[in-house]
């Protein structure tokens, strides 16, 4: 089997793994109320780092900060990693968690600097399954509004969010395809991909 194919046939086979086995538990501790302060505390930093004036290099150690603080990044990174993960050794996937978390907060981060001059609001929060959604409403200058969701759950003990979509484009799906083809442009080879990834995004 080429290996692109194998590539996206492990690729779904994992990701029917992961959605049966891994995806965030229900929780009794998770709340609506506990989803929307969560994202309301995560819109405010957005708000305030895009409103500040800093110069592109701070804001995204800014961003950095705050997908730390909110986000849930070793099941965001794992997920990204994919069936590659199976044969990453303890320090590779420590490698790539790092390098992975500057990498989502200078791509993400490019894209949240679009709303200087606008805003995020949060709107609605609803249970799906067994996480929440919470949508918000970005406003631009000169563009009409759009949604940006995220999902929420409590899977490490602490109100996070696992995956986000900004006009419809899933952070996780789109992750996971972008690590797998730096991982094939590499040969295969992890460490290479970590290299490339600390300058990417």
């Amino acid at each position: 089997m080429p290996a692109l194919h194998r590539r996206r046939f492990l690729t779904s086979l994992a990701g029917g793994l992961v959605a049966a086995t891994a995806l965030p538990r229900a929780v009794l501790a998770l709340t609506e109320q506990g989803a929307r302060q969560l994202i309301d505390g995560l819109v405010g930093e957005i708000n305030r780092v895009i409103g500040s004036g800093k110069s592109e290099q701070a804001m995204y150690g800014d961003f950095e900060r705050i997908f730390d603080r909110y986000a849930d990044n070793s099941y965001i990174a794992a997920y990204a990693m994919g069936v590659d993960g199976r044969r990453a050794t303890a320090a590779q996937k420590k490698a790539f968690s790092d390098a992975f978390s500057s990498y989502i907060a200078r791509k993400y981060g490019k894209r949240f600097r679009e709303f200087i001059g606008g805003r995020l609001e949060v709107k609605g929060v609803r249970k799906v399954k067994s996480w929440y959604e919470v949508s918000t409403t970005a406003y631009l200058r000169g563009e009409a509004p759009f949604e940006v969701t995220f999902q929420v759950s409590d899977r490490t003990g602490r109100d996070l969010f696992f995956n986000m979509f900004i006009e419809g484009v899933n952070l996780l799906l789109t992750e996971r395809t972008e690590i797998g083809a730096m991982i094939d442009r590499n040969g295969g080879n992890i460490d290479a991909m970590i290299a490339n990834l600390r300058n990417a995004g």
